[in-house]
């Protein structure tokens, strides 16, 4: 199914403030259908492992200890075109410049906590909802 799965996380920040069920109404309202879904607690270990790609950023410490703040969502999606029309429908990362009406411009409220996290690419969709889904 390359090209029509996509992953995503409903971040701490959104599930704490009561945005999941609207985003994930948005979410099967622009077409997608949920594969697989759990409410998940992250250690600050299992943050560690599943963003070790961004080790040598400086905001690795802070984006691991965000994550394992509190439970996320975890979600495999399809669609037809997942990746892309799921990005535009989260929006930039930066919720200052995400569009009108995409889930971070609605729910997010910094660069950090930008309420959803959505798959970049085929190969991160799958090695992201395996982390999840098949451990």
């Amino acid at each position: 199914m390359s090209g029509n799965v996509t992953f995503t996380i409903i971040k701490p920040d959104a599930v704490k403030s009561g945005h999941s069920g609207s985003i994930i109404k948005m979410i099967e309202k622009a077409g997608f259908k949920l594969l697989e879904m759990k409410l998940v607690s992250l250690t600050k270990e299992k943050a560690s492992e599943f963003y070790e790609v961004h080790k040598e950023k400086p905001f690795y410490d802070r984006l691991c200890n965000y994550m394992s703040s509190g439970p996320i969502i975890v979600m495999k999606l399809s669609k037809n075109n997942a990746i892309e029309d799921f990005r535009k429908l989260i929006g930039s990362t930066n919720p200052q410049d995400a569009a009108e009406g995409t889930i971070r411009n609605l729910f997010a409220t910094s660069i950090e906590a930008n309420a959803i996290h959505g798959s970049d690419s085929d190969e991160n969709a799958i090695i992201e909802s395996d982390f999840f889904f098949n451990n």
